[in-house]
């Protein structure tokens, strides 16, 4: 299994405890700190980004209280509020956990611990804590970020915003519509943080990125044993979300089998892993998305007409961007800003014949487009005056249309 990118630190005074723990979770993810004191424990998180503490609940000899752990508990989260902490305590301190947990942990667990438990609850903290950071950098940039896909000047996507906001205070299906680059996936986290869901997890599945082999495992987990390469119980993404929201996008693609699978999960709330009899009960709400007209998919018997019924609860309608004109220049004028800085191109600047030219193009690609589009622009362009290398222009530049953002940065780079 690819390890997942995440800095673990463990705080306890047992070099054995640090040792066994360390071991375990390095197989999972790609960096963990061990620490037996827990005064450096502000220190290395000033110097390093952490996803997810365990944290021993007594330090001092003699004291068994389980103060200790509380006491650098609430200093963790001075610092950062946000930080998912998982106490590890002896049996006779559950009273105790459960208290923190009241308090502000995100878990606890028992010493000696099930190495698979220990493995789960740190990973749910671990996407706990992505959560939480992109949650924070959407109010760090929520000017930008909603001026450039939420606030818009079009009746058309003022319609389906408009729609967002009445069904995100339910826990309806929706099912989102649109052409590849219209921007499903902000709108469906969108959704989310519109929700009574919104500090839980928003856990977002492409099937069209995924390998069909792949499809079970990775949504619904599997049993240690239930094949060739399950080395250990695995929760499925499906499971990590539980109190959240699921966001399966390119529903289309799903095989017919486990179109069935996912039916009965949606109808009765209850996941098998592979390999696994028992029914895990699961409360999360669904999202899902295509660019596929299932209607079409239906009649040819690709895709299920019991399940197509169950997602689209409500379905949403997402306009291209040829239908919604007017939100170019703030779209342009956001990706300008962003690739400016990146590129320090501070003086690049959108008047209103470029503006005129981006609005007389039809976008087949929609925003991902132009953000590309306003991307090699600005690569390309020199300090002061903005070219625009349109779509249509890359027809007669070869040599440019066949180079992709890296390698313009390294002609970039040598320019310079």
């Amino acid at each position: 299994m690819r390890k997942k990118e995440a800095h673990i630190l463990i705080v306890d005074d047992d070099e054995d405890i640090l040792f066994s723990a360390r071991v375990w979770l390095k197989k999972f993810f790609t960096e963990v700190s061990c620490l037996s004191q827990p005064k450096n424990i502000l220190k290395l998180m000033s110097e390093h980004q952490i996803d997810a503490v365990l944290l021993d609940m007594n330090f001092r000899k003699g004291f068994e209280n389980g103060q200790d752990g509380l006491y650098w508990m609430q200093e963790i989260k001075t610092l950062e509020p946000e930080l998912p902490i998982i106490l590890m305590t002896a049996y006779g301190e559950v009273e105790l956990a459960v208290e923190a947990l009241k308090n502000g942990a995100s878990d606890f667990i028992l010493k000696p611990w099930n190495n698979d438990k220990l493995f789960a609850s740190v990973n749910l903290a671990v996407d706990i804590s992505r959560k939480n950071k992109k949650l924070s950098q959407w109010e760090n940039v929520s000017i930008k970020t909603n001026q450039y896909q939420l606030e818009t000047k079009s009746p058309a996507m003022q319609e389906v915003m408009d729609q967002i906001e009445r069904v995100a205070a339910t826990d309806a299906n929706v099912l989102l519509l649109g052409e590849n680059g219209t921007g499903k996936y902000v709108l469906a986290e969108r959704i989310h943080e519109l929700s009574e869901r919104k500090n839980q997890p928003f856990v977002h599945i492409d099937l069209g990125s995924l390998s069909e082999n792949l499809f079970e495992a990775e949504l619904f987990g599997y049993k240690k044993g239930a094949f060739t390469d399950a080395h250990q119980d695995y929760a499925g993404k499906i499971e990590n979300a539980e109190n959240g929201t699921v966001f399966l996008d390119e529903i289309g693609n799903l095989p017919l089998h486990l179109q069935t699978k996912l039916l009965s999960l949606i109808q009765n709330r209850k996941l098998s892993r592979i390999g696994e009899s028992k029914e895990r009960l699961l409360d999360v709400r669904f999202i899902f998305a295509t660019n596929e007209n299932l209607k079409k998919a239906v009649a040819e018997s690709r895709f299920r007409k019991d399940l197509y019924y169950r997602i689209n609860t409500v379905e949403l309608n997402i306009p291209s961007l040829r239908e919604r004109l007017e939100d170019i220049p703030t779209l342009a004028d956001y990706f300008l800003d962003k690739y400016k800085q990146k590129y320090h191109k501070p003086d690049l600047i959108l008047n209103e014949a470029l503006i005129s030219e981006l609005k007389h193009y039809s976008w087949p690609g929609n925003i991902r487009e132009l953000d590309h589009c306003i991307e090699r622009s600005v690569i390309l362009s020199n300090e002061k005056n903005l070219k625009l290398l349109m779509p249509q222009d890359e027809e007669s530049e070869k040599t440019i249309m066949n180079l992709n953002i890296e390698e313009m940065e390294e002609i970039l780079t040598k320019k310079l």
